[in-house]
C-alpha cells in the first residue's frame, strides 16, 4: 500500500505537524513500508497460538500494602509549622 503525498499531508494536519516537502516524501515511503509489513503480518496463521500478555515468566514482584500503627503521630504533628485539629496545614497547591 503506497501512501500519497496528500494522505501524508492529511495525517500531518491531524497530528498538527508541519512537514517540509522532503519530509512528506520521506514519511510517505516510511509509512507505506510500515503498512506493507502489517499486511504481511495479517497473513500469519495464529489459529492455534495461545494468548499471552508477556513471555518472560515473571510474576508480580510487588509486596502487598500493609498498614502499620503509628505510635508517635501526635509528636509528628507537633513538629509541623502549622496545624489544625490534629492535622498538618500546608499551602494550597492550586
Amino acid at each position: 500500500m503506497k501512501l500519497s503525498k496528500q494522505e501524508v499531508e492529511k495525517i500531518a494536519k491531524l497530528s498538527r505537524l508541519e512537514l517540509s516537502d522532503k519530509e512528506k516524501e520521506k514519511f510517505a515511503n516510511q509509512l507505506s513500508d510500515v503498512l506493507n509489513y502489517v499486511e504481511k503480518l495479517k497473513e500469519v496463521d495464529t489459529e492455534n497460538v495461545e494468548i499471552t500478555a508477556q513471555v518472560t515468566g515473571l510474576e508480580n514482584v510487588y509486596r502487598d500494602d500493609k498498614m502499620e500503627q503509628c505510635d508517635f503521630q501526635r509528636e509528628l504533628i507537633k513538629q509541623a509549622a502549622e496545624t489544625e485539629e490534629d492535622l498538618i496545614k500546608t499551602k494550597s497547591v492550586f
